[in-house]
């Protein structure tokens, strides 16, 4: 039997196909920093992808003066700072070649639809920023505050299949720049489990986990999926 093609591709945004200069990392160092708290931004790498209250959560655990901190208000002030960078910050972009993609999956009637370890207030406002509006530019996105358990499970990948009317994992290509990312595909079953190495992780970083295929440039994936 010949494997079902690709209908739904779910892409990171952070590192993905959002580029912000690091400042995800940034945020979170000086959001933890205002608590007292210093991590590396190795430490913050470490975590990328994961829901940022669990990230956060787990940078305090690693920091034996954090007692005091809470990751409630260290969130806060986390998402704050993203709201801000994201509403105003010239450096915010797409990444080369991602409306491009998009557009070409969708004029090949694959869905595309978005992911992310950020809030729906944060995402809304990136979508806000660079016009990705549901029907012109994605078909879905999602959040990790929408659903019980952000990534490395696959409750986000499998809320977009059910939005979009997908049902088999198999037709699905999850793409990210993290290993929690890719760690999630594999949760879901996808059938092309996609990192990207021109993010926050380089190739090296990302070989350990799970994947089909590791790509250097998003602008690789039409041709990848057989479009």
């Amino acid at each position: 039997m010949a494997e079902p093609r690709v209908r739904l591709v779910v892409f990171d945004m952070a590192g993905t196909t959002v580029r912000d200069d690091d400042a995800v990392n940034r945020c979170l160092r000086a959001a933890l920093a205002g608590a007292g708290v210093m991590v590396t931004a190795d430490a913050v790498n470490a975590v990328m992808g994961l829901p940022k209250p669990e990230a956060i959560r787990r940078l305090l655990e690693s920091d034996d003066a954090a007692s005091a901190a809470s990751v409630t208000s260290v969130h806060a002030d986390f998402a704050e700072r993203m709201r801000r960078f994201y509403a105003s910050d010239p450096s915010v972009s797409a990444v080369d070649g991602a409306r491009e993609v998009f557009d070409a999956l969708r004029a090949a009637a694959v869905k595309v639809a978005l992911d992310t370890g950020f809030d729906r207030v944060i995402a809304d406002t990136v979508l806000a920023r660079l016009g990705w509006s549901i029907g012109d530019a994605i078909d879905a996105s999602i959040t990790s505050d929408q659903v019980a358990r952000g990534r490395p499970h696959p409750d986000m990948i499998l809320a977009l299949m059910q939005q979009t009317g997908v049902a088999d994992p198999h037709a699905v290509a999850k793409v990210g720049d993290t290993p929690a990312d890719l760690r999630s595909g594999a949760a879901a079953g996808c059938g092309w489990n996609v990192g990207v190495t021109s993010g926050t992780h380089a190739r090296a970083a990302l070989e350990p986990y799970p994947h089909t295929h590791l790509v250097d440039d998003i602008r690789e994936l039409p041709a990848l999926f057989g479009l």
